[in-house]
């Protein structure tokens, strides 16, 4: 039996990890008063089915957790996500 998700598998993993690192990055540049990410990036890649990343790399690296708009923001979009690849697998509109 073949697995033919796996490829749209492994493109949502490797996205959320991309995901994770961007927070990572703006964490260090938050430390450093380096220039940062605009919320509006962190935003848009959860929009993009990173919002696991995103989701995880706030807790883990305690970052934004204290703006509403992303503890609420950006598990809604997680949701969001979950949903439109549900709509997208029942409408063999993507390969999974």
């Amino acid at each position: 039996m073949q697995n033919y998700f796996l490829p749209e598998l492994l493109l949502y993993t490797l996205w959320n990890l991309a995901a994770f690192i961007l927070v990572m990055l703006d964490k260090g540049k938050s430390r450093r008063n380096e220039w940062r990410i605009s919320e509006q990036t962190f935003f848009l890649w959860a929009l993009a089915f990173g919002g696991v990343g995103i989701l995880f790399g706030m807790y883990v690296f305690r970052h934004k957790t204290r703006h509403w708009s992303f503890t609420i923001g950006i598990p809604m979009l997680c949701l969001f996500n979950i949903i439109c690849g549900y709509f997208l697998w029942q409408h063999s509109l993507v390969a999974f």
